[in-house]
């Protein structure tokens, strides 16, 4: 636990602490966990120095009442420079995922003298009528959704959480429901508030748009986005590599809104390579 701007948040590293620093910020009502720790291992083996964090409201960090974040999308952004401070750390090379994402883009805008390099997996330049939409199958679930379980009970905490996931996934590759269950219930095991976990970062104020200073990122970007994304299709990807500078894009094949152990082969030697 360290102490960031006056809460507390968890954080894990992985390797030796003299080698450059990853930090990896996970997306939205996700905690640390879905960094999957072998991920995180083989990029240590690598030669880096990898962080990860629970945002507030997921995980071991920070919880509030649910429906009252006391906080916004600017104060994620805070944070993640937060744990640098509180690591010690003056610059990192950033990886985020989804939300994370953007709160990387942010991160290079607003605190470009503390990153190296961006990575940006599944994410977005934000809107625009150019950017493709997401799938019917999505929009439908979100129209409709589940009603949610209580989420004290674990049994069905974890199967709605499965289900969730499964509506991320990519169709032409099995669904890894026996991972993605041990995953859950280890989710389930360490929050200690999921109800605000699913609730809160879902009704945050998102803050001001930023697509149209993406042309004043300046450091190294890889962009890798899923051919079968159904939340950002390809063409968002696609988007922030003609828009930041000099930004490199490469495709994870069979992949959707998600970072499967098959993507890995794919993304670790890529991450490694630009950082």
């Amino acid at each position: 636990m360290v102490e960031v701007r006056g809460v507390h948040l968890c954080v894990e590293t992985f390797g030796d602490a003299r080698d450059p620093a990853v930090l990896l910020i996970m997306g939205i009502g996700a905690s640390m966990l879905h960094w999957e720790e072998e991920l995180c291992e083989r990029l240590a083996r690598g030669g880096r120095f990898v962080i990860r964090y629970d945002h507030r409201d997921t995980g071991r960090s920070v919880t509030y009442v649910p429906g009252a974040p006391e906080y916004t999308g600017d104060d994620l952004v805070k944070d993640a420079a937060g744990v640098l401070d509180a690591l010690g750390i003056d610059r990192a090379h950033i990886v985020g995922m989804s939300m994370g994402g953007a709160i990387a883009q942010l991160l290079a805008l607003e605190y470009a003298d503390r990153v190296l390099s961006l990575t940006l997996i599944s994410t977005s330049p934000g809107s625009g009528p150019d950017l493709p939409p997401m799938s019917d199958e999505l929009r439908a679930y979100f129209e409709q959704p589940p009603p949610a379980p209580d989420w004290s009970e674990r049994d069905a905490a974890i199967e709605y959480l499965v289900e969730d996931e499964r509506m991320y996934a990519a169709r032409s590759r099995p669904f890894d429901e026996a991972g993605k269950r041990e995953l859950a219930g280890r989710i389930f095991d360490r929050s200690l508030d999921l109800a605000s976990s699913m609730t809160n970062h879902f009704i945050l104020d998102g803050g001001d748009d930023w697509r149209h200073r993406l042309g004043e990122i300046r450091v190294p970007t890889l962009v890798l986005h899923g051919t079968e994304d159904p939340l950002f299709p390809i063409g968002h990807g696609q988007a922030l590599a003609r828009e930041i500078p000099g930004a490199r894009f490469v495709t994870l094949d069979q992949t959707g809104h998600e970072l499967p152990r098959e993507s890995w082969d794919v993304v670790v030697p890529a991450v490694l390579e630009h950082g």
